[in-house]
């Protein structure tokens, strides 16, 4: 290792089923991988990483994480959002990365040793449109599995039927039947659900033991979180499209989140999630990682979780189903980083982020992706919530 390093150069690859890949490269010859991206909208984040590779980073040190990040979020007068927050939190992964090959450990020994050595996972059961999830759930607890999540509902008018409520709390009910009372189920709301129904549903789907009720409402409408709260016992949880600690912090404050779920490919990566993480523990608020993308978003939020002491559980896009093509490991050359045990995953202790990219794999299907969301629409025309 020479004792001056600096970025030389950058790729960026759009890769299935809706992720991008980004390498950093370095005069050292060590190279780190980011995923920065919002699913729907990876091209627009890669004209962002783009713009702040070019006018930022290159030919600077890459050692230097927390300065770099500041530098990105600082450095432009308007801040923050998913584009750039996710551009800058690929950036922020394969930074990490780089530093740990560099000092040959593991990010988490970087970040102060790990207080973990494995977290809980839960995998996805069903799909966008939650129909009979109970045989697929029930599948996966005979493999082991130990937690899930799920859709609660599908569209769902401002002001719902009394069938469209007891159809989600009976979809519950028979997941809760076939996997029993040893498995969690999380059930995520998507904020599909408006203000004038949200309760009503919540109150329906309590008796069957959630593990938490996943934004219940949309961000916008976090101000409303405390009447939605006390419409129920069972924790409540958000924060995947909240993108920085400054959109946590009211939140934390009101204090009726239970569960918050910083996705580090969208909530500016490792050094912003470690910060919100630590603000949550000083609410005693749990930490639930967001991470239905790939393999280098699951090694970053695994490297958090191993420093956070409310750590929960980790979320994992392993078969979900948006994955039909290729899938986490397809892209990962130590694929038994992320083989379960016992509904745990292990926290990677390679250097870096601790996964190995099959770079051959992804130049093959570089650009083979164009994911969107679906648009979902009321019968009248008028769009309704995904």
């Amino acid at each position: 290792m020479s004792s001056q390093i600096e970025i030389t150069d950058y790729e960026l690859f759009d890769v299935p089923p809706r992720w991008v890949f980004l390498k950093i490269e370095t005069s050292d010859g060590i190279c780190g991988w980011g995923e920065p991206v919002v699913e729907g909208r990876s091209k627009t984040v890669i004209s962002a990483v783009e713009e702040l590779m070019d006018a930022y980073l290159v030919g600077k040190d890459p050692r230097n994480v927390q300065k770099h990040w500041q530098t990105l979020y600082r450095g432009g007068f308007y801040r923050g959002g998913p584009i750039l927050m996710s551009a800058i939190a690929g950036i922020d992964q394969a930074l990490w990365d780089i530093r740990g090959r560099y000092y040959g450990a593991p990010v988490h020994e970087l970040l102060g040793g790990k207080g973990r050595n494995k977290n809980k996972y839960y995998r996805w059961v069903g799909g966008d449109r939650p129909s009979d999830v109970s045989e697929n759930a029930a599948d996966l607890v005979e493999k082991g599995i130990t937690a899930l999540k799920m859709n609660a509902t599908s569209e769902f008018e401002r002001i719902e039927t009394p069938t469209g409520i007891k159809e989600a709390a009976t979809r519950l009910k028979e997941v809760r039947s076939a996997v029993g009372d040893d498995v969690k189920i999380g059930v995520d709301l998507h904020g599909r659900v408006a203000k004038p129904t949200v309760r009503q549903l919540l109150t329906e789907l309590e008796p069957y033991d959630p593990m938490f009720f996943e934004e219940p409402i949309l961000p916008e409408h976090n101000d409303v979180l405390p009447t939605i709260a006390e419409a129920t016992d069972v924790p409540i949880a958000t924060g995947e499209r909240m993108y920085s600690r400054w959109d946590f912090k009211p939140v934390l404050k009101d204090g009726t989140v239970d569960v918050i779920q910083p996705d580090p490919s969208h909530a500016g990566g490792i050094t912003e999630v470690v910060k919100i993480a630590s603000m949550a523990e000083a609410y005693d608020v749990a930490l639930a990682p967001h991470c239905p993308l790939g393999p280098i978003s699951l090694a970053a939020a695994l490297q958090i979780d191993a420093v956070s002491q409310t750590a929960i559980i980790q979320e994992s896009s392993l078969g979900i189903h948006y994955n039909t093509d290729v899938d986490i490991l397809d892209y990962v050359e130590n694929k038994s980083v992320f083989t379960p045990s016992n509904g745990y995953l292990n926290i990677p202790t390679d250097e870096g982020l601790g996964v190995s990219i099959n770079e051959k794999k992804v130049r093959k299907l570089n650009g083979d992706t164009d994911w969107h969301n679906p648009v979902w629409r009321y019968e009248d025309g008028s769009i309704a919530e995904w």
